[in-house]
């Protein structure tokens, strides 16, 4: 039997924290990977606002898997400073949350040119994240993301090994890389297999990279989910359905065309992508 452990993205069901929990129990999943809260990105909290929110999730029995943070999601030319800032307060709301995982990314880089050309910069970055995270005892997990530097799995591996560090990790979306048009399996799996310390559940199609249930796309979810399975791997599976529209869903995307006019997100499409990673775990 597998040992992975269910979380979600909650505020794709509702941005209500309240409602957010009574689903997730409907489904018997403590965990949540918290990315918005009460229609607010939790990083844009202060840390005595994170300390309440923490009393409503201890109220209930729930825990953080990640903090799903924005952290390294701005464009590789803007201003870093002020983005230094809000990771390190990223860092104190995770230690408030008991998170031991931020979710972050490696900038957006400008669609003409060649991502190699920023390379140092990212890494520059990526270093001074490493150096305000050292001993916190908190695991920078890079994820994967259509546009920025870490879009292919040549560059995530690049990234995390010039950061030559163990508390920077993966957290591997194989819809991402479907996206971008990445053989999800068995290429972007094996070449970072040693470096996942977290999985995002979406699934997507090459053709027209529109997202889907787990297992309906080309994400090669079942292999991938096997092969950790018969890895050891005893880590988070978070849920991100994207199937719907959800607020806060536009700030996310830099190219909102393929969101709008999709149906509103909740509690129903939510089950949908539930019940889709189940059906793929019974097989494995």
């Amino acid at each position: 039997m597998s040992k992975f452990v269910l979380s979600a993205f909650a505020d794709e069901i509702d941005p209500d924290l309240n409602i957010q929990m009574d689903v997730l129990d409907q489904h018997d999943i403590k965990y949540i990977e918290m990315r918005g809260v009460n229609g607010k990105g939790v990083v844009e909290y202060s840390t005595s606002e994170v300390i309440e929110i923490k009393k409503k999730l201890d109220d209930r029995g729930f825990k953080i898997s990640a903090v799903g943070s924005p952290i390294g999601k701005i464009k590789i030319n803007d201003d870093f400073e002020a983005h230094l800032d809000k990771f390190k307060h990223t860092i104190e709301i995770a230690h408030i949350l008991e998170a031991k995982h931020i979710r972050m990314f490696s900038f957006f880089i400008p669609s003409d040119e060649d991502a190699a050309n920023y390379r140092d910069e990212v890494m520059e970055r990526w270093s001074r994240f490493v150096d305000a995270a050292k001993g916190s005892n908190i695991i920078l997990l890079h994820e994967n993301e259509k546009g920025i530097y870490g879009d292919t799995p040549e560059r995530c591996f690049d990234l995390i090994k010039t950061m030559n560090c163990d508390y920077v990790r993966m957290t591997f979306d194989p819809a991402n890389f479907v996206q971008c048009d990445v053989e999800v399996y068995p290429h972007a799996y094996n070449m970072l297999k040693s470096y996942i310390e977290y999985v995002h559940i979406k699934d997507a199609l090459y053709d027209g990279h529109s997202v889907v249930p787990a297992g309906n796309g080309d994400g090669k979810i079942h292999e991938v989910l096997t092969d950790l399975n018969n890895s050891g791997y005893e880590g988070f599976l978070s849920i991100e359905p994207h199937l719907g529209k959800f607020k806060g869903l536009d700030q996310l995307e830099l190219d909102n065309t393929k969101i709008k006019g999709m149906r509103d997100g909740g509690p129903k499409l939510f089950a949908v992508a539930v019940d889709s990673l189940k059906k793929v775990l019974s097989k494995i």
